[in-house]
């Protein structure tokens, strides 16, 4: 195997959209033999009244991992499901993967405005901030797409 900073990717992904969006991505940068770990957080309410049951939040995961798996590009790397439970979605993040001794964590950037960003927590950002891990933005497949024909 080769010591590739993608031979252990931890790649978070958020909802069925968002992976199938970093599954087009992720296999174009995953060494052979690599990989991936696929993760999703079932946030816990911390006390607060949850707005979906576990199982439906459990459920949601599910439907996130099979559109990954759907979607992912055939490759000879090996895949697995992460599945994290906490309160900060990039703090339980990075335990994970530090947990599963990662050698990155890899993501697509999802859009919105700084100012959703500033109300919400900024996931990517405390990502980049609290990692020990390296922590890689991957492209927009469309920003990719540009790219490639401009070679």
């Amino acid at each position: 195997m080769s010591n590739s900073l993608f031979q252990t990717t931890v790649v978070p992904i958020g909802d069925p959209d968002d992976a199938a969006d970093t599954a087009q991505i992720i296999g174009k940068f995953i060494p052979k033999g690599g990989k991936i770990l696929v993760a999703h957080v079932v946030e816990k309410g911390g006390g607060a009244p949850d707005k979906a049951s576990l199982e439906q939040r459990e459920q949601f995961a599910e439907d996130a991992y099979n559109t990954f798996v759907e979607t992912l590009p055939d490759g000879d790397y090996s895949i697995e499901f992460l599945p994290l439970y906490g309160r900060d979605v990039a703090e339980t993040i990075i335990q994970g993967a530090e947990e599963v001794d990662a050698t990155a964590i890899a993501f697509v950037p999802r859009g919105g405005s700084r100012w959703i960003k500033f109300l919400t927590g900024d996931v990517a950002l405390n990502l980049v901030e609290n990692s020990s891990i390296p922590v890689i933005s991957l492209p927009h497949k469309d920003a990719q797409l540009e790219t490639s024909q401009h070679s």
